[in-house]
């Protein structure tokens, strides 16, 4: 077994907030891109911390509820400076997108139609997509170490592509049975515990919608600031995976069950989650906005992001208890190389949609857009062989995006 050594550069609060409102207000992508972008800042431009730390704790997000990527944010804050840290590193990632948000969301009630912004995000998504290519190809001799990681990374891009399986769970079962075989259990043992746990892991995934909803009044036709922090007090507290995962629990409850929303405020409410950057979990905002007005966006907002720090100060101090215990040691392995494999699916189906056409640019007739395949192809060189900050390849590219569609 291998024994990593966590170590961690020193940084200022000042450092702190430059790298983490950067992220907060040029992370597109959704959570994946924000992880990927946060490698680049935090493992290979400053050097706070190694690869290997980095991926435990992206390993570690997925053994509790909450939005992935502002964990991480969270965890990188906890190593740096501790409690402080954490709280400081997790409010300058979620503050200014919630503000952005709740900015477009303001205009979008008072106007009833979203702002027409697609030419700047259409510009934003090649570069970004670059990016995350860079970080994961970046992060394979630190996940892929044997050859076990190797066939364990292969069959988790299956699990996610042909089954469709939550990313999270395919993470947690590629650490199980990396952690199983380790400890010389048999692969047919291995795989009947692990058929087990995911179908444990499923059937609790299943009922967390209706769990919730039964510990939430269902009858009040306008919801009151308290009704809407305590249901999102505990989405937070029992949402696995990314923040997409909130969107089901939100349509199950607020628009079949309660009747708060209705569809179409649900999905402008996810179209601005999308347009703006940073945790997709700033859907609730917007919600709450449309619910309550301003303070029940700040209570909604509040109450789904509170157990994700509650959570980390707790758990943070066990990871690196984790990697001296040989089992769990391994599991953290085996759940970086579906980390991995989310980060190569998630390239593949950004890619899909960032190189396609600009609807109203000037290539609407083809079947992908030759200027995002030279914007992808030029963000790749820079970033990767000159080395340039991806924030100006990502300035650059929402300038094309506005100029394309201009035209």
């Amino acid at each position: 077994m291998s024994n990593i050594q966590h170590t961690t550069a020193r940084a200022s609060y000042a450092e702190l907030a430059r790298v983490f409102l950067r992220l907060s207000i040029l992370g597109f992508g959704g959570p994946v891109a924000h992880i990927a972008m946060a490698q680049e800042e935090i493992v290979e431009r400053r050097k706070w911390l190694t690869r290997e730390h980095f991926l435990d704790l992206v390993a570690a997000t997925n053994l509790i509820p909450g939005p992935n990527s502002t964990e991480v944010m969270i965890h990188v804050g906890y190593v740096m400076k501790g409690i402080p840290g954490a709280i400081f590193t997790g409010l300058c990632f979620i503050v200014p997108s919630v503000l952005i948000t709740l900015a477009l969301a303001i205009l979008y009630v008072s106007s009833g139609a979203l702002p027409q912004i697609e030419s700047l995000l259409w510009g934003l998504k090649p570069v970004i997509v670059a990016i995350i290519a860079i970080a994961g190809y970046r992060l394979i001799p630190s996940a892929l170490k044997n050859r076990l990681l190797r066939i364990l990374f292969i069959a988790s891009i299956g699990a996610i592509i042909l089954f469709d399986l939550p990313e999270a769970l395919v993470m947690i079962g590629a650490g199980l049975i990396y952690a199983l075989i380790r400890v010389r259990l048999t692969i047919n043992t291995a795989g009947s515990i692990l058929s087990g746990a995911i179908l444990g892991i499923g059937d609790r995934v299943g009922m967390l919608p209706s769990l919730v909803a039964q510990t939430v009044a269902a009858t009040a036709a306008s919801p009151t600031l308290w009704d809407l922090f305590w249901y999102f007090l505990r989405i937070g507290s029992v949402l696995f995976g990314s923040g997409y995962v909130l969107i089901a629990y939100i349509q199950q409850d607020l628009v079949n069950t309660f009747d708060w929303l209705t569809s179409q405020q649900l999905l402008d409410a996810i179209a601005i989650g999308q347009f703006t950057p940073g945790p997709v979990s700033t859907t609730t905002a917007v919600i709450g906005y449309i619910l309550a007005g301003v303070p029940g966006a700040l209570v909604s907002t509040l109450g789904v992001f509170l157990p994700a720090f509650v959570l980390v100060i707790l758990s943070a101090p066990l990871i690196p208890r984790m990697r001296r215990i040989p089992l769990m040691s391994a599991f953290l392995d085996g759940v970086n190389a579906g980390v991995l494999a989310a980060i190569l699916v998630t390239v593949v189906d950004l890619a899909r949609v960032s190189l396609t056409p600009l609807a109203a640019g000037l290539e609407t007739g083809a079947a992908f857009s030759v200027i995002a395949v030279l914007l992808f192809a030029l963000a790749l060189i820079a970033h990767l062989r000159y080395k340039i900050n991806a924030t100006w390849l990502l300035i650059l590219g929402g300038i094309i995006g506005v100029i394309v569609g201009a035209f």
